[in-house]
């Protein structure tokens, strides 16, 4: 599309479902909203200074992805975490961006390369000063780059959408693993630098396949926020 044509579309803007959406969503993933936490939809409503129906489609949207457990004439709760929901969106995960990492890394500009180094910078400045929700936040943004880089940008929404009962997880974790987290990064940043496919998809999926080596700890360590294991 010309570029002139494009600066006339109008930016997207929000819709009120989308909001308490997205502002719940976050919430439940950096454990303000921890699990087992009750909700309603006056208090939600309240909070947020918006009415019941934007609230109510909300909580449809977050229950399907497992996110609340409403129970009709009984408290809604946020759910606690499923390891078998953390290990089903860890699958899912490592095939699609293992697949555009491999893209990424053949079509990768110089353009591309300095947005991801200048991501990498961020995210120290971030285990520098122990942001953690700032580093979670440059952390989604460094792998939905790579998939846009590699042309399928539109694979990170699915992404996304998959692996909602990871987050949690992974934010649990950055409390300690921030570091480490951005030094996979690191390594990952420079076989896609030096166009090597094999070693930027063998990174990719020892990245995230981390997180199923410290589920046990995590487990462990906040037994309370899972599912008793069947």
């Amino acid at each position: 599309m010309n570029d002139q044509l494009r600066s006339l579309i109008p930016a997207p803007v929000m819709s009120t479902t989308d909001q308490v959406f997205d502002a719940m969503y976050r919430a439940i993933i950096k454990l303000d909203l921890p699990p087992g936490t009750k909700v309603s939809e006056a208090d939600i409503s309240k909070q947020l200074g918006v009415s019941r129906q934007p609230v109510r489609d909300a909580f449809f949207r977050l229950s399907e992805k497992g996110f609340l457990l409403i129970r009709p004439q009984r408290a809604t709760l946020i759910t606690k975490i499923s390891e078998k929901g953390v290990r089903d969106a860890h699958f899912v995960r490592e095939a699609l961006e293992a697949a555009c990492v491999i893209e990424a890394t053949k079509r990768a500009t110089s353009t591309d390369l300095a947005e991801l180094e200048q991501l990498i910078e961020d995210q120290q400045r971030a285990v520098d000063t122990r942001d953690r929700e700032k580093f979670h936040d440059l952390d989604e943004t460094f792998h939905k780059t790579i998939c846009e880089i590699a042309g399928h940008g539109h694979v990170w929404a699915l992404i996304r959408e998959k692996k909602a009962q990871m987050d949690r997880v992974r934010f649990l974790t950055l409390s300690s693993d921030s570091q480490l987290a951005k030094d996979e990064h690191v390594r990952l940043f420079d076989a896609i630098r030096s166009r090597d496919t094999a070693l930027a998809e063998k990174m990719l999926r020892s990245h995230v396949s981390r997180i199923l080596t410290v589920l046990p700890r995590i487990r462990v360590e906040h037994a309370q926020y899972f599912e008793d294991l069947e």
